[in-house]
């Protein structure tokens, strides 16, 4: 809504403050001022010049050479190629040293041999914008009223000389999209009265009654319908104050008829329709649904087909006006018009925005329409555009209205007590501030008690219940008044939860282990939700999925890894190590929502070291990814009780994957993607893992435990066994450790060999032991002693031969 500071200042009193002050307080009071334009911004010294001749430019077809009379002792001679200029106009001329929009600055010059002191200009050359410019104006120079005095300052006369306000208006708040309501609200926050516009008429002696009958067969759309006659207008231009006002709030001026509808729609914030009388075709009017597929062709020259939930205003036959979004063309008013139909009704809004949605038809009517008017001023409007039909058209105005009434309005009466205003807002007022807040609103207030009951007035819809009374006395009251408080209760400092504390942690390892953190979709192919599952779920597919792609809810992370890297790597970026902590979501029953269970989730392709400058590259192998595990199991304090188990998985390779058990439980899986998979990615070697995070996390960790750095040396003793081709390097180690002791420390494998001189189905594997005792150095017996027994168990468990 654009608010005019000029046009404002005729219903409430402004004195004393300014258009950026009001703006301030507007703003203050609940209502976003979005912006102060001024008008006359960078324009100067512009005048009413009057034409004493015109004549043709000797040297150039399209210019005329003009003599002007600018207020001054001597008229002055100006060079204009404007077609429209003309002996005896009144217009706006820049004289020397002026300065336009722009900072274009107006200097004496010389055009073709004639000098030119000043520039006669056009509304476009004063910052007004074209679409806003009459018609017979937009492509020449505008031309003032004969009465315009010569001489006097053009700004003033055009109204540039004003301040426009932008109220960025929510949609509850309908009752300032109009000049009136705006008023209201400046008259509550300054504590000043609201002045009405005049509105009182001559009436004729003829009455509107016997040229006009209203039928509404849609009462529920439509439940009060006003119509006034007036005769002997005489179409013109509107008033130019009127033009300026209406330029200001960003309508083009029309003509005299049609600018009043518009102004007094912008006045009142009720949208009225005048008809050419004459060209009605019948003395009736019909307001009815439409029949579907009946046509109108509107103001725009358009011709739409209707459908049976729209709402036409018909002359008994066919339509005339689509109610409340447009007229129809083939009753507009024209130059010709002498008797004007003026309509005011009151038009559901729900009725109104589906026609104006449907035809893409969205005006300042409609738009009034469908955030709901007020039923009181309906016919108040309809008195007002008469009058300034009667005042600046020359009108007759026909004795009485005709008119349709079924419409109920019952103000809203709302009651609450003083305590449970300031319990809420946090204030001391008393019961007088609070019912001044109410009267400077102007809501009917009466107090028995403590208790205060409004009236709300009709034009304030968005008032029904306590908490908006509350609202209201808040943002007069002034939010800056409200007094600040802290709360007063036991608090706790804030700190992160312990999962959450370990998921930083991974994450944070992760990221140190040099994997990108990636965020994927939570929704895919329903072939893909399956892939890679670690707990086997049947899919949930969506109600409405956006497409088949995003159609199934995920159980594992790693397809959606899979993409990225293919996306990467199709862009040349053929390195690429990601991670992902996300949700998976699992089928709990048909009426249950589905159960989230968070993972872990890693994918890495290409080198995982290149030094060029020493010549070595280092590419991604299942050691890398089992090795970026171990390092997260060991930062969470799990690794003593992880295993791995050599694993066959749909989609990985049978040779290079492996279970990860947590104290023997199943939570996830490590190894390369198969063959065929890497394939349908376009990828080479690539290696994943997918974990279950919340396992991880709440697994019990003992406490750190320190230990004295030792005093005493310890022993290593070097072992290669044979074995079955079928006894994992893991199963040995779990056997050594066993039958090492206390004594032994460590065990690290450094060595497989299965090559030339080794049985077939057999092969070596060799590990290094570490024995060491805190409290003393031991002796090569106590040594020989327990690797004895490390060695006489591997070979009754496993079968294990030393390698000579």
């Amino acid at each position: 809504m654009f608010v005019s500071y000029k046009w404002l200042q005729q219903y409430v009193d402004l004195s004393g403050i300014t258009a950026e002050e009001l703006a301030e307080k507007i703003t203050k009071s609940g209502i976003e001022v979005e912006g102060v334009e001024k008008k006359s911004e960078g324009i100067s010294n512009v005048v009413v010049g009057h034409v004493l001749e015109c004549e043709k430019h000797p040297q150039a077809d399209k210019l005329n050479k003009c003599l002007v009379d600018v207020g001054e002792e001597n008229p002055v001679q100006i060079i204009c190629g404007a077609s429209n200029v003309a002996k005896g106009q009144k217009v706006a001329v820049a004289k020397v040293g002026a300065v336009l929009p722009g900072n274009f600055k107006i200097k004496k010059a010389k055009l073709r041999g004639e000098e030119s002191h000043g520039m006669i200009c056009s509304l476009q050359e004063l910052g007004i914008e074209s679409k806003l410019i009459a018609k017979e104006y937009a492509t020449g120079i505008f031309v003032f009223p004969n009465d315009a005095e010569v001489g006097s300052n053009a700004l003033e006369q055009l109204g540039l000389d004003d301040e426009v306000l932008e109220l960025g208006l929510t949609p509850n708040r309908a009752d300032c999209l109009s000049m009136l309501g705006v008023a209201y609200e400046v008259g509550a926050i300054l504590g000043r009265e609201v002045k009405w516009p005049e509105a009182s008429v001559e009436a004729g002696n003829e009455k509107a009654a016997d040229y006009i009958s209203i039928t509404v067969e849609a009462n529920e759309d439509n439940p009060l319908y006003v119509a006034k006659v007036i005769k002997d207008v005489k179409i013109g231009p509107s008033p130019l104050w009127m033009q300026a006002a209406l330029m200001a709030s960003g309508i083009r001026p029309h003509n005299n008829i049609v600018d009043i509808t518009n102004y007094v729609l912008l006045e009142y914030g009720q949208p009225l329709h005048a008809f050419d009388y004459d060209r009605l075709g019948s003395k009736e009017i019909v307001v009815r649904r439409a029949a579907e597929g009946e046509k109108i062709v509107t103001l725009d020259d358009t011709e739409r087909t209707l459908k049976a939930d729209h709402l036409v205003i018909t002359n008994g036959k066919e339509p005339v006006a689509l109610a409340g979004v447009m007229g129809g063309a083939n009753s507009e008013v024209v130059d010709t018009t002498t008797t004007v139909l003026l309509e005011s009704a009151y038009f559901t809004g729900s009725t109104i925005r589906k026609a104006s949605k449907d035809h893409g038809l969205r005006s300042e009517a409609s738009a009034r329409f469908e955030k709901g008017v007020d039923p009181e001023r309906v016919r108040a409007a309809a008195e007002r555009a008469a009058y300034l039909m009667e005042k600046y058209a020359g009108g007759t105005v026909l004795e009485g209205t005709v008119e349709v009434d079924t419409l109920k309005v019952e103000p809203s009466v709302v009651s609450i007590t003083l305590q449970k205003i300031n319990s809420r807002l946090g204030t001391d007022l008393s019961m007088a501030e609070v019912e001044d807040i109410f009267k400077r609103l102007k809501f009917e207030t009466s107090v028995e008690g403590n208790e205060i009951t409004v009236t709300v007035p009709t034009r304030r819809g968005d008032i029904s219940i306590e908490e908006d009374l509350i609202e209201e006395v808040a943002r007069l009251y002034g939010y800056d008044n409200i007094p600040k408080t802290l709360p007063v209760a036991a608090s706790t400092p804030g700190k992160l939860s312990s999962y959450q504390l370990k998921r930083r942690k991974v994450r944070r390892f992760l990221e140190g282990a040099g994997l990108y953190q990636a965020i994927t979709y939570s929704l895919t192919t329903a072939e893909k939700s399956t892939q890679y599952a670690i707990e086997k779920a049947e899919p949930i597919r969506l109600a409405m999925p956006m497409s088949e792609d995003r159609s199934t809810l995920r159980l594992s992370i790693v397809p959606q890894l899979l993409e990225v890297l293919k996306y990467n790597v199709a862009r040349q970026n053929d390195s690429v190590a990601l991670y992902e902590t996300g949700a998976v979501f699992l089928k709990n029953s048909d009426d249950e929502l589905p159960v989230e269970k968070e993972h872990v989730a890693g994918a890495l392709t290409g080198l995982w070291h290149a030094h060029l400058w020493q010549g070595e590259k280092k590419p991604v192998d299942f050691y890398v990814a089992k090795g970026i595990l171990e390092g997260l199991f060991n930062t969470l304090g799990v690794s003593e009780q992880i295993t791995y188990e050599a694993a066959e998985i749909d989609g990985m390779h049978p040779g290079r994957t492996a279970k990860v058990l947590l104290n023997g439980e199943f939570i996830g899986f490590v190894g390369q993607v198969h063959p065929k998979v890497q394939k349908e990615y376009d990828l080479k070697e690539t290696y994943v893992f997918e974990l279950s995070l919340k396992a991880l996390i709440e697994a019990e960790v003992a406490p750190i435990a320190y230990e004295t750095i030792p005093r005493y040396p310890s022993i290593t003793r070097d072992i290669a066994l044979v074995v079955n081709k079928e006894v994992s390097a893991g199963q040995l180690k779990a056997m050594i450790e066993e039958a090492g002791g206390k004594l032994l420390k460590e065990v690290s494998v450094f060595d497989l060999y299965e090559g030339e001189r080794m049985e077939p189905g057999k092969k070596s594997i060799a590990y290094s032991l570490r024995y060491f005792d805190p409290e003393k150095t031991l002796t090569d017996v106590e040594v020989t002693k327990a690797h004895k027994k490390v060695l006489e168990a591997v070979k009754e468990k496993a079968g294990a031969e030393l390698r000579g």
